[in-house]
């Protein structure tokens, strides 16, 4: 059945021209990360990294796809891209102006849509700035250096190097958007995660072949991988359906609404972001104090703000909460919904348009947060908990949990569904013989 459905994926001329040009930018952008930046000593640069994989820098160059420890034209990656996005989102919930652009429609996407790339643009200077500078600091106990002949016109060049980079894997995402299929800018980050998988497994099987680890423990461990993927599908697709009726309206001889459907709120409408905002600032702290002297005090808050550290897998846990319930409230606004309800003569049974209405989608709204936020944060910390008592190298370990395992099954969910449209739309059969896909629409 499977086999079936991909030959029909390239029966289909228009989808299977879509895929292809999705694989070839998706190939462009990974030869993109493994031409590295000139002036730099790519050895000694590569030595200096190994302290930094639980660090800040670690993060980063998780969402680069392995680029930024290899100081690559691409090193940047999307990020900078993604945090002009939330920045312009942010402002939306507190600026007028943007407010207004929101709902615009198309024209109002266009103008917010070129803040951002003006915003990519700033933020990718000023962050390959700052890489500029962190390389020139990289030396090693022997006295070599990362850049051998630092000073102005490396930091130039880097600068130019790297937001130029950011800005061409943002085209390559929009023309995704545009000619491929799925979101550009996801596959970008979900292809990057995915690149270091390979390597991982190498690892892990190095590790079972000289015995480190047993057959038993294998087994369990993708057992684990299985059941955490479950539930990550399920919070994922989740949906709390509210039903909604629109009143009977009457124009000239045609009557309107009069229809029953629902409303759909998402059990994890923050996605992944309350764990990016979270790891973000969590290793701020551990980032900054590998720079410190190595005294008692600071040792002990390196252990404290270390990855296997109680205290650590706490506080990373209770900001996960924190955010998620944050990152819904600015995602979707009770108020907006009760009214746009209200003007398009919708209402929830037995409850009263307005402020009753919103009450009640901020009370469910509040309900359905708590659990998925609590799931989020543990899945955040399953992959430092295996780190710890299962041995296991951080590197795989990610794959268990985390960020990274949230965006390869929503990416991977959503390209699954879009895929399903195209063939449904000519009447050919989808991954699932009996029903749809969840999550898809139609």
């Amino acid at each position: 059945m499977m086999l079936e459905t991909f030959r029909n994926i390239f029966k289909i001329g228009d989808l299977r021209k879509k895929i292809l040009f999705t694989l070839l930018i998706l190939g462009l952008e990974r030869i993109g990360t493994h031409v590295v930046t000139p002036g730099i000593d790519t050895a000694v640069l590569a030595e200096g990294f190994r302290n930094l994989q639980n660090t800040l820098f670690g993060l980063y160059d998780l969402f680069a796809g392995g680029a930024f420890r290899k100081a690559a034209i691409f090193g940047l990656g999307i990020m900078p891209y993604i945090s002009s996005s939330i920045i312009i989102q942010l402002l939306g919930a507190v600026i007028p102006y943007f407010q207004k652009l929101q709902k615009e429609g198309e024209e109002g996407r266009k103008k917010i849509m070129q803040y951002t790339r003006y915003g990519t643009l700033l933020i990718s200077a000023m962050q390959a700035f700052g890489v500029a500078i962190f390389l020139q600091s990289i030396q090693l106990p022997d006295g070599r250096l990362a850049v051998p002949h630092p000073g102005f016109a490396f930091e130039m060049l880097t600068m130019i190097s790297m937001t130029s980079g950011t800005m061409l894997i943002m085209w390559l995402g929009e023309q995704i958007d545009q000619h491929g299929i799925g979101n550009g800018i996801s596959l970008i980050i979900f292809i990057g995660i995915i690149a270091r998988f390979p390597a991982a497994i190498m690892q892990e099987y190095q590790q079972f072949s000289i015995g480190q680890r047993g057959l038993l423990a294998e087994v369990m461990l993708i057992a684990l991988a299985f059941v955490v993927i479950y539930f990550i599908v399920l919070l994922t697709e989740g949906t709390r359906k509210i039903p909604v009726q629109y009143a009977k309206r009457v124009v000239g001889r045609k009557v309107y609404g009069g229809v029953n459907t629902y409303f759909p709120l998402k059990v994890n409408t923050a996605g992944v972001m309350p764990i990016i905002f979270a790891q973000a600032i969590m290793f701020v702290p551990s980032t900054l104090l590998t720079f410190l002297p190595g005294s008692d005090f600071f040792l002990g808050l390196q252990r404290l703000f270390s990855m296997d550290s109680w205290f650590y897998w706490i506080t990373y846990g209770v900001m996960i909460v924190f955010f998620t319930y944050f990152y819904t409230a600015i995602a979707l606004n009770p108020v907006e919904v009760a009214e746009n309800l209200k003007k398009q003569g919708g209402f929830i049974p037995g409850v009263r348009p307005g402020k009753k209405t919103q009450e009640f989608l901020d009370n469910i709204l509040t309900r359905i947060t708590l659990p998925s936020s609590i799931f989020l944060a543990i899945v955040a910390i399953i992959p430092a908990m295996l780190a710890k008592f299962a041995k296991i190298p951080y590197s795989l370990a990610a794959f268990y949990g985390g960020t990274g395992l949230l965006i390869i099954v929503g990416v991977a969910l959503d390209f699954l569904q879009q895929v399903e449209s195209h063939l449904f739309m000519r009447h050919y059969d989808g991954f699932m013989k009996s029903g749809k896909v969840r999550g898809r629409r139609g």
